[in-house]
């Protein structure tokens, strides 16, 4: 079977034709390349979302034991701004540094041990 030179223009123009209608397809405005990177950006901001929509019902739990949790309110109170109750007694301790107080702690039961 052999061609034409009409019919091998005509196979020639068909897959230059289908060439660019895949090109198009594929690498177009809105070609499967865009397609696949606005899909994995749809992942991203789903997922983004999820996140939010946690941190949301957190926030709202908090809310809820504001309005409603007195000593919840009070551990708060405590802890952030070191309130204390009438007639409590807050006691501060420095603490000594771990780096110098071990080592001179060491030496000196070196040179002193228990008796």
């Amino acid at each position: 079977m052999s061609l034409t030179k009409t019919g091998f223009l005509k196979l020639t123009l068909l897959i230059l034709f289908l060439g660019l209608i895949v090109g198009w397809l594929g690498f177009g405005e809105r070609g499967f390349v865009h397609l696949h990177k606005m899909d994995k950006e749809r992942d991203v901001y789903l997922e983004r979302i999820g996140r939010l929509e946690v941190e949301k019902q957190s926030l709202l739990d908090e809310i809820k034991r504001l309005q409603t949790d007195r000593e919840h309110i009070e551990s708060i109170a405590r802890r952030e701004w070191g309130l204390i109750k009438d007639n409590e007694i807050l006691y501060r301790f420095e603490r000594e540094r771990e780096d110098s107080s071990s080592s001179q702690t060491a030496e000196n039961r070196s040179r002193n041990p228990p008796h």
